[in-house]
Order: structure tokens, then sequence, then C-alpha cells
């Protein structure tokens, strides 16, 4: 048996680097600028452990396009490197040499900020590049070094004359990336990839006003000054601790966040934890609409400042991508493949935390100030209820501030729902029955009627409550909800007293069969029950079961295929005990009959808000003639 190493060629790893491994050409900006990053944090935390016998200063990196001799630079002020360095860690492809400092300084330089992780970073210069030159002085005595590729697995390596420590690296920009040499375009990525940066970061210089001298006239024009265009903020707010923290800083690190956002958020939420895991970040919850198709990617993920992408799904719970915000931890692998972030365990574990953290928040909020609480709930509730549905710790937790709206802008915990509607809401089984509106206008009659037994009505109107109401009823065994439109109140919560219908079983066959006859081409399933005297004469109402599966479907899910195509399903209840249906049995005149029905009909449509066009124009024409 022989054995051996498999010798990988590396002929074909630039067309690799341009076509395959980075997903997004314009990421060579924010990986070189990572570079210079950790070239700089290196030589402080060398300077603060005394290894580095030098001033650090105040460095910076700064960029540079030359449209002429199609140039970008990007050059920094670092730890620079010795021709053994460039060997190291230039030719030979993938060794990080963050992640070797890192390893070396273990102890002292956990909490240098230094990214590590890159490894390829250097490389994608070829996305955009014909050719790469990397000239830089070690902070050490030894003698700077030039290196150049035009990438081909050749390369070269000179002496230089530069005599400041740091690197510079020089893209000669290929034809095919002429973009990039574009001062817009660079502002673009520097302000996507490196806006929080922790080293200043220059672009160019800006006109900066000053004050008028003491003694200067009114018309006279304020002095200027040409300054750095230092593009990043190298401490926002995600950085610091809470308690250093005012509102206002929040408010102000939003804005510089959502520049185009006029509308404030309603609250943040500070996430800040050093183990198990490494994770800071703001969270804010901006006021939401029912609408379930909102913008998401709103959460930015950093790691050590860098920008990696606003795509958080999978590392984030899926209720949360509604937020906007921040979110950093070097604890988040800087790969260039998504499914490697989504399956790592320590980002299963800051999802965990997250969910946690803002469920924690929201019940310090209802219980520090509820009645505010209570203002907001229209704003968030489709957060919170996505988060009931879809993660179970979170549903767990919300019963601290979980809120159930009624009809009558009341909110009640769940604890004080139960309590409030007792055993009233028992039906002759002993279930409890949840009554409930989607829409107030719509269904004002049905909520009036139970209103008038005394039945408590929740508002629950957001485009995942039938999938809510399902779990909940899942999760509490014994109680059910109903729409008040489903049935009759007196069906809806039936007890065991029954109404007798005035009408003998044959005068009902006859009624039934007169509007079956009548109504075949309206699509109504006719239901005869015995109701009080006073009930309506016609109620229409949609069948619980089959309206919520039709509702689950459209939403998503619902387990029947098909439903959400289903046109809507009513069932006409006709009132056995009322005169009207007495009265329809009495009538002989056919035409006198017909309209009868369709007048009583038509009511019952109309307190649907069913009733419209041509067919509300024929029920106004006919009721003026029957009070003729």
């Amino acid at each position: 048996m022989e054995k051996g190493k498999i010798n990988v060629s590396v002929d074909n790893i630039f067309p690799l680097i341009k076509k395959f491994l980075y997903s997004d050409q314009e990421i060579f900006l924010r990986e070189l600028i990572s570079n210079a990053t950790d070239a700089t944090l290196k030589l402080k935390h060398l300077c603060d452990i005394g290894e580095a016998k030098l001033e650090y200063g105040n460095p910076q990196i700064e960029i540079k396009v030359d449209k002429k001799k199609k140039e970008i630079r990007i050059i920094d002020q670092g730890v620079g490197m010795n021709e053994e360095e460039i060997k190291k860690y230039i030719n030979q492809v993938a060794f990080s040499g963050a992640e070797e400092f890192l390893d070396k300084y273990k102890d002292s330089a956990k909490d240098s900020g230094i990214i590590g992780h890159f490894g390829l970073g250097f490389y994608s210069a070829f996305m955009v590049a014909d050719k790469v030159e990397i000239i830089s002085k070690s902070y050490k005595e030894d003698p700077a070094v030039h290196w150049s590729c035009d990438g081909s697995p050749e390369f070269q390596l000179n002496p230089s004359e530069k005599t400041e420590r740091g690197t510079e690296v020089i893209l000669h920009i290929a034809k095919d990336a002429k973009d990039f040499l574009e001062d817009q375009k660079i502002t673009e990525l520097l302000n996507k990839y490196n806006k929080f940066m922790p080293v200043p970061i220059k672009f160019g210089t800006r006109t900066e006003t000053l004050e008028k001298p003491e003694g200067a006239k009114e018309e006279d024009p304020a002095p200027t000054q040409e300054v750095d265009n230092i593009i990043n903020n190298t401490s926002p707010a995600w950085t610091k601790k809470p308690a250093d923290l005012e509102s206002e800083d929040y408010a102000s690190f939003y804005r510089e966040l959502y520049p185009m956002q006029f509308e404030q958020p309603l609250f943040n939420i500070h996430l800040n934890v050093d183990y198990p895991f490494n994770l800071t970040g703001i969270l804010y919850f901006p006021k939401l609409s029912n609408d379930l198709n909102l913008q998401k990617d709103r959460i930015q993920l950093y790691q050590n400042q860098v920008f990696v992408t606003d795509n958080v799904e999978g590392i984030v719970p899926e209720f949360l991508t509604m937020l906007k915000g921040v979110i950093d931890s070097p604890d988040i692998p800087l790969n260039v493949s998504r499914s490697y972030l989504q399956s790592d365990s320590s980002v299963k574990k800051i999802t965990s935390y997250i969910t946690r953290k803002v469920a924690d928040k929201l019940a310090g909020l209802y219980k520090k100030d509820r009645a505010d609480f209570e203002s907001k709930w229209n704003d968030i509730k489709v957060v919170i209820e996505y988060g009931m549905l879809t993660e179970d710790k979170f549903y767990e937790k919300s019963e601290k501030f979980a809120l159930y709206p009624t009809v009558d802008d009341s909110y009640l915990t769940w604890e004080e729902l139960e309590a409030q509607i007792g055993e009233l809401h028992k039906d002759k089984d002993g279930k409890t029955v949840i009554l409930y509106a989607s829409n107030k206008e719509e269904q004002f009659s049905y909520i009036e009627k139970a209103k008038e037994k005394g039945y408590t009505v929740l508002l629950l109107d957001s485009p995942i409550v039938p999938h809510l109401i399902q779990k909940i009823e899942q999760q509490k065994d014994g109680f059910s909800f109903s729409r008040v439109d489903s049935d009759s109140i007196e069906k809806l919560i039936q007890k065991e007293e029954h109404q007798i219908s005035k009408l003998s079983e044959e005068q009902q066959e006859t009624l039934k069969s007169t509007l079956e006859e009548q109504l075949k081409d309206q699509g109504f399933i006719i239901q005869l029950e015995a109701l009080d005297s006073n009930s309506d004469a016609f109620m229409l109402t949609e069948p619980e079961f089959m309206r919520r599966m039709k509702d689950m479907q459209q939403t998503g899910g619902g387990g029947m295929m098909g439903m959400g195509s289903m046109p809507d399903m009513y069932n006409l209840v006709v009132n056995t005990n009322s005169e009207i249906a007495q009265h329809i049995l009495d009538t002989e005149d056919t035409e006198q009959k017909l309209s009868l029905i369709q007048q009583a009909l038509d009511l019952a449509k109309l307190s649907k808000g069913l009733l419209k066009g041509e067919a509300l124009a024929a029920f106004v024409s006919r009721s003026y003639k029957m009070i003729k």
C-alpha cells in the first residue's frame, strides 16, 4: 500500500477566485481594508504590551483612486511586513496572519478587535485587478520590500525605498472592473462595508466651514478649510456599554444607520454578552403594519465592526427579521458560504440568546409601564405574534407580556382574559369558547349580539391570527376560538337550554325547500335554527373551520391543499322563531314571497358588508316600494 500527499496546483487559483470563491466582486475593498485594520490593531496591541518600542500615534487607513493610471491604493500605518513575512503570508494562499497573531497572543489579544478568519482575503484583489503590488515596511528595523504579481502563479519580490512603516496595496484595475475607479462607487462601498470600522479611514478631503472670526461683518463669508474626509465612525453605539448611553444616543445611532428613515423606532434592545460567546448589537422595533410582506433584511450583521451581510436569515430568529439594527459577533465565522454560517454551533447559541433577550426586554417594558406598552401594541404585535407562533421558547415567555385586545379597546393578558370570561364562556360540554372579531366595522352586528349576552369579544386582526389561535388551542387544553360571525350567537357558545321551534317539522321542511328553490343559484347552505324570537330572521355566517383553513392557506400552511383558491363559504341561518319566517310561509303570492325572501337575505348581506353595486341599488328600490 502506498501513501502520500495530494499535490494541489495553484495554476488555476486566480480564475477560481474571480469566478467562484467570492460571490460578490465588490467585497474586495472590504477584505483589503479589513487586512489593513488588522495590521493597525496588531501594532496597537504590540505597543500596549511593550513589544513594539515606538509611538503608536493616530494611524489611519487611506484609500486613493487614480483614474488616469487606473489604480486603487489602500495604505495603512500598521505593523507592515518584511521579506520573510511577505513570503509567509502572501505567497502561501489561505494562510491567515491575523489568525496566527491571535493564536500567538491569545491571552492578551482576545479583546484587540483583530478580525482574523480572512485567509484568502488578500487574493480577492485579483477579482478586480490585472496586477497587484504590495509595498511594505515592518515596524521592526528590517528593510522594506516590494511584491508584485500579474495574476499568474509567478511573483516578484524586490527591495523597496519605503521609509515609513505600514503597507501599501496597489491594484491595477482590469477593464471589466473600471466602475471601481469612480469616486462615487468607492464611496458607496466604503459606506456599505466600512462605515463602522475601528480604525479611521480616509478617502479624499472635504471642505469644513469654520466660525467667523470676532468682528467679522454679517455679509462676510465664513472661512473654510480642507480636512481629511474620514468616512467611518470608529466607536459606534453598539460597541459601548448600555450604561454609557442615553436615549438620544440610541436615536442618533438609528439615524446614522438609516439616514433616509424619518420615522423614529418605538424602542430598542441593546445586546451585550461575552460568555459563552461574544455578541454586541442594538435592535430597534419600528412601527409595523399588518403586512407580512414587509421589507426585511434591515438588520446588519458585522464581525468586529466589519459589515458582513444584511441577510441575517438563519442567524436572527425569523420573527425578528422585521426589526432593524446591528448585530456584531466575532464568533460568527466570516465565511464565503452562508450555509456554513447557518450550521455553525455558535450561531445557533446566538439565535437562542437573541430570542431570550428580546422576550426579557418586552417583559420588562410591559412591567415598567403597561399603559405605554399597550399604546404600542398595534405597532409591534405582528412581531410578537409571529414569535409566539414560530418559537416555542418565545411562546413560553410571552405569557408575561402578550396582550389580547378587545373590541372595546381594553387589553388583557391571558390570565386576565381567563378571569374575565370565567364560567360565562363555557359551553354545555365545559369547553371555554373565546369569541373574536377580525374587523370591527364588518362584523359590527355580530359583535353587538355577543355583547348583549355579556360576552367578551377580542379583536384579533393580524394576518397570522388563524395560525396563532390554532397553536394556542393546542397549548391550552379546554379552550377554543370562534369568530363572532361563524355561527349564530346561541350556537357559538351553546348552553344546555334549547329553544323550541314555533314551526312544526312539516312547516320547517316546507320553508327549507322553498328557500332552497328560490336561492339555489346563490350558493348558500341553508340552516334552520330555533333561535330567540328577537334574533335576526336571516343571518349569514362563515363556518369557523373552513374559513380558518382557507385563511391559513392564504398566508402559508393550513394543511389543506387548494383552500386558498376556494370561494368564501357562507351558511344562511334562518330563525324559525322569527315573525318573518312565519310570514314567508303564510304568503301565498309567489312574487310577494320571493320579494320577502330576497329582502330578508339582502338585510343579512347588508349586515355582513356583502351587499354592493347593482344588488344594493335593487335592495334600496325594493325597500322604498315596501314602505309606500
